[in-house]
């Protein structure tokens, strides 16, 4: 067993080498950086809060098929991630990877993507936790009505506690986020139990595999030509796509992680390996356990409704209560990730106020990145005070913009990897030769999915059409768009000037040995 001390020192020789002082504490362990991106990727959210994008745009044959093929993309893309951080194990992550990899104007885009990514991902968590929240209150307190409204004000409870949680809780977060994966393995092994014990039947293997739904209006409602299979059905992979994100997570903390240039590597694509499985296994259980799928599509309240339909009060309230924690516990983690990405971000001066950012209190916590980061989430979730007829427009726009931003900052430092070819200097977990054709892959699936994630969602939001109304708008684009507008103008303007990309902190004095490490190739 390795002396916790020494590795401590390796690290902070390997992070000097890298140009910064080990500034903040370094007490997490490999498992403890697993469980950060674990329970960011969280099933427990993720599975239920977008399983109705899923279901109206393709059905069943969307969650059963989808899940596993875009999983397996999914961590391809990991994997190249992996890789990258093992060379680089700093809390700036993909934007330091992407300026060492590249230029400043890289890590430039790629820090403001991924620090949007961060605070959509924020908030779409903990919308989604106050949208469960909210059902759970309307079906056990009398008077409660579970109106959108409310669930706007729950949400920015939540956002407060998540914030006060990781500012005063700081000493404890790392054993937070350990609870949190027991919570979700065991939480969701309990809810598999359920559905398959309790319902009174059970659809078929066909329904589950092979069955497909148009509830969107799309194609004429039609689940049959090009148009359900190249726009309705992709638009069904929203539920993979966003649920396992976040996994960068494992970059953001790798300053406060022993090890880190292999258990951070290890950890990322580890995370998203383990949540495939365990999210396929939640969802073919869901799916199994459909009582009234007409109900489901009727609805809009998808899980609640398919929920409702097969189980009793008593084990209804229990999935749902096991669902709220573990999406409580998956925001606490998107903050604590958030801000430590807003902390080195600052750290480089790219963002305005960044001497406040860049403030750790006695416990070595950015306090004031974790306020700024709840406080953008809590606006950037402002139109869903205007949401219409029940549908989730808001929600999934504020998801789209977590998935685009997110993985737009992956696909940069990627495709520098590419470039590089040779002349990268791997840490001590590569993939050796593969990265050529598997950076290839990541970055096609990454393009294709950007593209599909801006589109309008539901007839009522394709601009200039007769039945057009703004609350039924994606803005996921708008949202995007409009940010890299302002971040081209204000790096051509003004950025290009003194943004140098990281900034060093620290003077490596003679003679301080560099961390080298065996190479252990796709372990």
């Amino acid at each position: 067993m390795s002396d916790p001390a020494q590795t401590t020192d390796t690290d902070s020789a390997r992070l000097a080498e890298l140009g910064y002082k080990q500034e903040l504490h370094r007490g997490w362990s490999g498992f403890s950086n697993f469980a950060i991106s674990f329970s960011i990727i969280s099933i427990l959210a993720g599975c239920f809060t977008t399983f109705g994008q899923a279901w109206m745009n393709g059905g069943p044959i969307a969650i059963s098929w989808g899940w596993p093929i875009i999983s397996a993309f999914i961590l391809i893309i990991g994997l190249c991630l992996s890789e990258l951080v093992s060379a680089y194990p700093t809390a700036g992550g993909i934007y330091w990877w992407a300026a060492k990899l590249g230029r400043p104007v890289h890590g430039w885009f790629t820090g403001w993507f991924n620090l949007i990514g961060l605070v959509a991902v924020t908030a779409s968590v903990d919308y989604g936790c106050a949208t469960f929240l909210n059902l759970a209150l309307a079906n056990t307190v009398p008077g409660w009505a579970g109106t959108f409204t409310q669930a706007f004000y729950l949400f920015l409870g939540i956002l407060v506690l998540h914030a006060l949680v990781n500012i005063f809780g700081a000493r404890i977060i790392n054993r937070l986020q350990d609870i949190s994966v027991w919570w979700h393995v065991f939480g969701a092994a309990v809810i598999v139990a359920i559905l398959i014990v309790v319902p009174t039947s059970h659809q078929s293997p066909s329904f589950v595999f092979t069955e497909t739904i148009n509830g969107n209006g799309f194609n004429g409602g039609s689940t049959s030509g090009l148009g359900f299979w190249l726009y309705v059905l992709p638009l069904g992979g929203l539920l993979t796509q966003y649920t396992i994100t976040g996994f960068d997570a494992c970059a953001h903390v790798a300053e406060e992680t022993r090890g880190a240039a292999l258990n951070a590597a290890k950890a990322l694509w580890r995370s998203i390996f383990y949540s495939a499985i365990g999210g396929w296994i939640l969802l073919l259980a869901l799916l199994f356990a459909v009582k009234d799928a007409g109900a489901v599509t009727e609805g809009y309240g998808f899980v609640g409704v398919l929920l409702q339909g097969a189980l009793s009060s008593g084990f209804f309230k229990v999935v749902i209560i096991i669902s709220v924690v573990g999406q409580f516990f998956c925001g606490m983690s998107c903050v604590t990730s958030m801000s430590r990405m807003m902390y080195a971000f600052s750290r480089d001066g790219a963002v305005p106020g960044w001497r406040l950012w860049t403030r750790l209190d006695r416990n070595g916590t950015p306090v004031w990145a974790v306020v700024a980061g709840c406080v953008a989430g809590g606006l950037l979730t402002l139109p869903a005070l205007y949401q219409k007829n029940g549908a989730p427009i808001a929600f999934y726009a504020v998801v789209s913009v977590a998935v685009i931003g997110l993985y737009l900052a992956f696909l940069i430092p990627i495709m520098l990897r590419l470039k590089a070819g040779d002349s990268f200097e791997p840490g001590p977990w590569t993939l050796g030769r593969r990265y050529k054709v598997l950076g290839w892959i990541a970055s096609i699936e990454i393009i294709v999915i950007s593209v599909y994630f801006i589109l309008p969602t539901v007839p009522a939001g394709v601009p200039f059409s007769d039945e057009f109304d703004w609350s039924a708008v994606n803005y996921a684009p708008i949202a995007v768009g409009t940010v890299m507008l302002l971040i081209g103008v204000w790096w051509i303007v003004s950025a290009r000037k003194w943004f140098t990309g990281p900034r060093r902190t620290v003077d490596l004095p003679a003679g301080v040995a560099t961390a080298d490490a065996p190479v252990a190739v796709l372990d």
